[in-house]
């Protein structure tokens, strides 16, 4: 059986944690951001999980 590839699309967006949750960073901070306040932008910065119903779905994409 051949060996399993990891998808590296899905690599670079999502990175596990300790206790094997998906982080992920949030989104719609790329552009049009003079529209956006600092306090919407600040907490633009941080990271959050995925969701428990796609988390399975992207460990499956980044199991090697």
């Amino acid at each position: 059986m051949p060996k399993r590839k990891t998808k590296k699309t899905a690599a670079k967006r999502f990175k596990l944690t300790g206790k094997g949750k998906v982080k992920r960073a949030k989104a719609y901070k790329s552009h049009i951001l003079t529209t956006k306040t600092h306090k919407r932008k600040r907490k633009l910065r941080k990271g959050t999980l995925v969701s428990d119903t796609q988390s399975k779905t992207i460990k499956e994409l980044l199991q090697a």
